[in-house]
């Protein structure tokens, strides 16, 4: 028997993992128990395995054990799944915050995060992204590269712009205030789908308030076990939002969105933060939310036939399932097609598709083939990296469907209907 990892963030989250009985319901939802068909890579597994390294039973240098979690997308699917309300996000970020102290990441995890941790080398990588996108060099590269290394730039095509509306919002209602969390990916690559965000939400009546000196949200690193890391950005981002003085702090990114609405925990042992981390996941909200509690406001006709694919930090983490549908139904001409499997992980999981893309690409098969039986024009989702891991597949696969967020449908719809289309 080896020592038990006593004070580590694991065993400090021991009561939830003492909440599994291993009923196994959640295997069926568990995206890599589906596509690798071995227990030790689904929940029940993990959460045995976490327990094994817990009680001395398992080493927590064990390269076979590790890689069983570095194998998980933490796509909290077996949350939705567990009658027990096992916190398996929260576990996963402390059994991966315990291992990075004895092993370090990967190079190339650790590089990317580090680059996301430094707000001015975070922008000067996307806009290189962007100059590559503009130039076509991404679009060469995608074709000639083989199939794993052209995977990055087929996924830096798919943020290319799709709509090209530009409108001033004239809203008839004055309703609340809000912040927009610029994020990293989102402002870096998907300034329209940010812009869109911010017009949508005037045009329905609230009042957008600037919060300057935002850093990342946070998530790439908490998920990683970096959870330092993690507390010096979420701090960085209370900051700007309380300056602000909004009432709400919109996200349009699923996985920041939670990330947001977790900052009390991330935050709950550091007495001078806590309150404040509080409160500000408290006022977080997804942009479709408050489309949805304010109608939305009916846009001109978009001619569409759409499959909404359901981000899994909107739909596990955040219990959001309505309000996006709710927005994409507010689009008059537009057909809403039913996508299978819709709260299925695509694959993306932040930097996942980076560092295990043979297990992302065998995640996002079955999506692919499900996309293609809708015979949909776009496949709405709300959250970046699903955006370009889908909008890549596409691609890759020579499907005609193109990937969007759900307000670049309904900002498209508000600027034909100010256009007078």
């Amino acid at each position: 028997m080896r020592p038990p990892l006593t004070g580590t963030p694991l065993d400090l989250a021991r009561a939830g993992l003492d909440s599994c009985v291993h009923c196994g319901f959640c295997l069926q939802s568990c995206p890599t128990y589906l596509a690798l068909d071995d227990e030790n890579d689904s929940p029940r597994g993990r959460l045995l395995l976490m327990r094994s390294m817990l009680d001395g039973a398992l080493a927590a240098d064990d390269a076979d054990g590790r890689s069983h979690f570095d194998k998980c997308l933490g796509c909290r699917a077996c949350e939705t799944a567990c009658p027990s309300g096992v916190p398996y996000g929260h576990l996963l970020e402390a059994t991966r915050a315990t291992l990075t102290k004895i092993r370090p990441l990967p190079l190339a995890a650790r590089l990317i995060l580090w680059v996301f941790a430094h707000p001015f080398l975070m922008r000067a990588a996307m806009s290189v992204g962007r100059v590559a996108r503009s130039l076509r060099v991404s679009a060469a590269l995608a074709a000639i590269l083989p199939r794993r290394w052209g995977a990055p730039f087929r996924m830096l095509e798919a943020t290319r712009p799709v709509f090209t509306a530009s409108y001033r919002a004239s809203p008839s209602v004055t309703r609340e205030t809000f912040a927009l969390l610029t994020g990293c990916v989102m402002d870096g690559l998907y300034e329209r789908t940010n812009a869109a965000t911010s017009r949508t939400l005037r045009v329905n009546g609230y009042i957008e308030c600037a919060a300057g000196g935002q850093a990342c949200c946070g998530a790439l690193h908490a998920h990683a076990g970096d959870l330092a890391a993690a507390r010096r950005m979420a701090k960085r981002n209370i900051v700007a939002f309380e300056d602000s003085g909004a009432e709400f702090v919109v996200s349009n990114a699923a996985g920041c969105g939670a990330m947001l609405k977790e900052y009390g925990h991330l935050l709950q042992d550091d007495a001078a933060w806590a309150h404040l981390a509080a409160r500000i996941a408290h006022r977080a909200r997804d942009v479709t939310e408050l489309l949805a509690a304010a109608g939305p406001a009916r846009g001109a006709r978009v001619e569409a036939r759409v499959t909404y694919d359901a981000p899994c930090h909107l739909v596990h983490a955040q219990r959001i399932t309505e309000p996006p549908l709710k927005v994409l139904g507010a689009i008059p001409g537009l057909t809403l097609v039913p996508l299978a499997d819709s709260d299925q992980c695509c694959g993306a999981a932040g930097i996942y598709n980076l560092l295990e893309p043979a297990t992302s690409d065998a995640v996002l098969e079955p999506k692919l083939a499900k996309i293609a039986e809708t015979r949909a024009e776009f496949v709405a989702t709300g959250n970046p990296g699903c955006l370009m891991q889908i909008g890549a597949g596409l691609r890759r696969e020579g499907m005609a469907a193109r990937a969007v967020h759900p307000v670049e449908l309904l900002d498209e719809a508000y600027g034909r209907l100010v256009a007078g289309d």
